[in-house]
């Protein structure tokens, strides 16, 4: 076998991670020029046709077309010079929103043919730019993808706004953004919503916490709700995986934590079995690994359900996304003083607390939610029963 060098998955621009390989252009034992097109490469934004840096011979190509790989993996082998992944830097620009053609100087007779590359005619209808005006590098002033993607780079730059201007998210965001974007597109979620009366168990953490080192609050109740809950309703404690339902054996719920780093969820091994006050020790040391960034794969893993109270930001409501890899979440908004009819009709002030469950379809229906998220409210509205470790 002739020896050869990688060509890569290149950076096509300054956020590029990964990319689909759309087309191959060669095939093993193709001789190619300098400036032959090998390959098109999409990513979030454009398509982009990959030139021959040098001339040399395909040996093998590694990934097939239609197949989406992270930035610098090796694609193909070939006798050519190796091919690295390009720095963000020097990208073609992307497609920008569309914007009013740009007339660039150029001499073109009228009514002559203008020969262009169907990547290049895919990029002029998207960008809107009109190839009459374009100028083509290609042999007889064919106009190629990077001849537009040039000329969309010289139009006017639109000013940001006052309040504009963007800013680059970290890996870590990007993966929290990925994930909650998947989690939102492929978890066919539904909502349902109550309030939980919540004057026993303010009473509760009032006694509790007169003199204590340590402080309960409504949290620890919710999460040690949940965990009560799940043990009663079985089928909420376990996801879906591919084709079928994955069960799990303990009772684990997940608290969303806001860190310094994003939004976390670490998981809160074996709640089922603790009393409140142990989920009010166990909470508070996994929360306080949260936000010194000390938490570990193993404490983000697993588990269900998560909790997510925004209680203290003055919300009624919170209707939040389920956690990717769990079947439901429940949103926590803050204490509402309201009156309801007694008895004989007459006004009770109550303090009640906004909860709504989304949850995942295909693990749970309506009446199985429903079911789960009153149970929920049973505990919370009788705290007590949450002072001693479940029979």
């Amino acid at each position: 076998m002739k020896p050869g060098q990688n060509i890569l998955m290149p950076k096509l621009g300054l956020t590029m991670t990964e990319g689909l390989l759309a087309e191959w252009k060669v095939k093993p034992g193709d001789r190619v020029a300098q400036g032959d097109i090998i390959c098109v490469v999409e990513t979030e934004k454009i398509a982009n046709e990959v030139e021959a840096p040098t001339a040399g011979e395909m040996i093998e190509l590694l990934v097939p077309a239609g197949t989406t790989v992270p930035v610098g993996t090796a694609i193909a082998s070939w006798t050519g010079a190796g091919m690295a992944a390009a720095d963000g830097d020097s990208a073609p620009p992307p497609v920008a929103d569309a914007e009013p053609s740009t007339v660039l100087p150029l001499s073109r007779n009228p009514g002559s043919r203008i020969l262009s590359t169907p990547l290049a005619r895919r990029l002029s209808r998207q960008s809107n730019v009109d190839l009459a005006v374009v100028a083509g590098s290609g042999p007889r002033g064919r106009i190629k993808a990077a001849d537009v993607l040039a000329a969309i780079s010289q139009r006017p730059r639109r000013v940001a706004s006052a309040d504009g201007g963007f800013s680059q998210a970290d890996s870590v965001q990007l993966a929290i953004a990925k994930r909650l974007s998947a989690a939102k597109r492929d978890i066919p979620h539904f909502y349902v919503a109550t309030e939980a009366d919540v004057a026993a168990a303010l009473s509760l953490r009032e006694q509790l916490n007169l003199g204590a080192s340590r402080r309960l609050t409504l949290t620890h109740v919710v999460v040690c709700a949940v965990a009560r809950a799940l043990t009663e309703c079985p089928d909420v404690n376990r996801v879906w995986r591919d084709t079928g339902f994955a069960k799990f054996e303990s009772i684990d719920v997940g608290i969303a934590v806001q860190t310094d780093r994003g939004l976390m969820a670490p998981v809160l091994r074996d709640a089922g079995r603790m009393d409140l006050d142990e989920i009010a020790a166990t909470s508070a040391a996994l929360i306080e690994r949260g936000r010194a960034g000390r938490l570990t794969l193993d404490d983000l893993a697993g588990g269900s359900v998560t909790v997510s109270n925004v209680g203290m930001h003055n919300v009624t409501y919170l209707t939040p996304i389920v956690n990717p890899g769990q079947t439901a979440i429940l949103g926590v908004g803050s204490v509402r003083d309201t009156f309801r009819p007694g008895a004989r009709g007459e006004a009770l002030l109550k303090h009640e607390l906004g909860l709504v469950l989304a949850a995942d379809h295909r693990v749970l229906d309506g009446v199985g939610a429903a079911k789960f998220l009153n149970r929920i409210v049973h505990y919370i509205e009788n705290p007590a029963a949450l002072m001693r470790k479940p029979q």
